[in-house]
């Protein structure tokens, strides 16, 4: 089932890919108050068509405004394409990744340098007209919070907090949940623990994340991120110092050792299906790379 209603105003609506393990992945959060209709991140362009079916299932038929968490290819790539179907819908986009969006071509030849086959399978980002974008929205309260990007923002809705990817990736497991840092290059520790602090201080509201799914309580969500932010910083600089070779390939498999046995949420990765096993320990080694960077450049 690709719609999940979570109450009768909020509905995720999963956006699989044809890529081994991308399901409960990508997922675009759809909000229908009285006040108003939104969308937050509509994900890469070769699922906007899914996207739009569902929305039309749910009986949504107009979009009041995107929200757009960060211009990453796989939550905004698909944002021009979906602007089509939805003329008079209004674009919230942080100030920095605006100009990303209507001239798009350095984030697709970015999104190809660093994803490869995974951006060619998200499909091209088509630029989005500048007079698509509004400033702020009434009643929606954004919440700059860069480190997993340099232009991140989350954003308050009543009791929902979207906090796209500043708390990391989340996944259910059958007892428990798996979750993981979202920290590629260029990875800056102090900016990322600045904005789950910040998220920490707004209360307990419910995390509805980028990837994926929601979680009841955000102050849980975000003491996790914390300690994951700070456990998993101390493994990289202590495997790059243990290390007797200057290897990337080498300190990553003796991270991943050491935080299986350490972080109890991350070492839930051995109860994932196979197939998302396998997508995780991908993206667990970009999250790695941008620590490893970070360590090298700033603690050594």
């Amino acid at each position: 089932m690709s719609i999940l209603r979570f109450s009768d105003d909020l509905y995720l609506i999963d956006l699989p890919q044809k890529l081994e393990g991308f399901r409960k992945f990508i997922g675009a959060w759809v909000y229908a108050g009285e006040e108003c209709t939104f969308v937050v991140d509509p994900g890469p362009k070769s699922t906007i068509p899914h996207l739009v079916a569902s929305l039309r299932d749910i009986g949504i038929r107009d979009v009041d405004y995107v929200l757009i968490t960060h211009i990453h290819i796989d939550h905004a790539g698909g944002l021009g394409e979906f602007l089509r179907h939805f003329e008079n819908a209004e674009v919230l986009v942080n100030e920095r990744g605006k100009e990303h969006l209507i001239n798009p071509e350095k984030l697709w030849r970015g999104s190809l340098k660093v994803l490869g086959k995974v951006a060619e399978h998200y499909g091209r980002i088509d630029p989005v007209p500048p007079e698509r974008f509004v400033d702020s929205i009434d009643g929606i309260e954004v919440l700059y919070t860069p480190g997993h990007a340099v232009h991140h923002q989350s954003y308050i809705v009543g009791d929902y907090l979207f906090v796209g990817e500043a708390f990391g990736v989340t996944h259910e497991v059958w007892d428990d949940v798996y979750q993981r840092p979202a920290t590629p290059p260029k990875f800056v520790h102090e900016i990322a623990m600045s904005s789950v602090k910040k998220l920490k201080s707004v209360g307990k509201k419910k995390a509805c994340m980028g990837h994926f799914g929601m979680l009841e309580n955000s102050l849980d969500v975000a003491e996790y991120a914390e300690k994951q932010l700070n456990l998993w910083t101390d493994a990289v600089f202590d495997a790059i110092c243990c290390s007797s070779v200057d290897d990337f390939e080498s300190v990553c498999r003796d991270v991943v050792h050491e935080l299986l046995n350490k972080d109890p949420r991350f070492s839930n990765l051995e109860k994932l299906d196979a197939d998302v096993r396998k997508r995780e320990e991908y993206f667990t080694r970009n999250s790695i790379k941008g620590m490893y960077e970070y360590v090298k450049e700033n603690r050594l």
